[in-house]
């Protein structure tokens, strides 16, 4: 009980912890719901972004939706490789869950998680062709970049440093994104398709910064998990999705 408390005032103070056998059951719980929410994410997004590969109206497009679909695979296995750590089976996590599973179009998931599936609840919902999917990789991958400025900074020094180098990747996700919305915007027709993509979106990926004064934050803060809160960081994104849709016009 001593040991224990004396490394949560450690963590409490921007402490780190660097190896499974140095962290209190309740902080290993957290990091591990932390990890799988992540590679359930990453996966569910390649698979859909697998889907949204034949809508693409050209070469350069299928390219960028490729990488997509590759890297957020590739970035789900290397945290699932620092699970592997913590005793998770690999190849029986990775089988668990159809990850190009969708919900109706029009259903209404708000923030809640699927029995067992950590994804997203944004993850959830089908994209119906191309417009559609740039616009939610638009909205999503400016979402991850404002996650990322917390998990490149969590506690558990592996998985920070995993992070850190994933971080640049998903911000070009991004940044493809909007070449490929820019590109769409510059017709009417594009533009009116695109402003509908963007009201479906946008309260859906919202949605994923989870419940105002979540009673968990101040648990996760303490660990060294989290820093901002989910306001703040729905503020941020809020304020970089203005600016990079007013630029456009959106």
């Amino acid at each position: 009980m001593t040991e224990t408390m004396n490394i949560e005032d450690y963590l409490a103070k921007g402490g780190v912890l660097t190896a499974p056998g140095n962290a209190p059951a309740r902080y290993r719980g957290e990091l591990m719901r932390l990890m799988s929410s992540f590679v359930d994410s990453e996966l569910a997004g390649s698979a859909g972004f697998a889907n949204a590969i034949n809508f693409a109206p050209g070469i350069k497009e299928r390219i960028a939706a490729s990488r997509i679909t590759l890297e957020k695979a590739d970035h789900a296995g290397r945290v699932l490789e620092v699970m592997a750590d913590f005793g998770t089976d690999m190849a029986r996590y990775q089988a668990q869950h159809q990850w190009d599973a969708r919900v109706a179009r029009d259903a209404d998931l708000g923030t809640t998680r699927q029995s067992g599936d950590m994804r997203l609840s944004v993850l959830h919902y089908p994209i119906t062709g191309w417009t559609d999917a740039v616009v939610m990789n638009v909205l999503q991958g400016l979402a991850t970049d404002v996650q990322m400025t917390e998990l490149t900074r969590v506690s558990y020094g592996p998985l920070a440093e995993v992070f850190r180098q994933i971080a640049p990747r998903e911000k070009r996700h991004a940044e493809l994104g909007l070449e490929g919305l820019e590109r769409i915007v510059a017709t009417e027709a594009g533009r009116r398709e695109a402003v509908k993509a963007i009201a479906y979106w946008r309260p859906r990926v919202a949605a994923g910064f989870g419940m105002a004064h979540s009673g968990r934050f101040e648990t996760l803060k303490k660990f060294g998990l989290r820093h901002a809160t989910n306001e703040d960081l729905l503020a941020r994104w809020q304020n970089l999705t203005g600016g990079h849709l007013a630029a456009l016009g959106l």
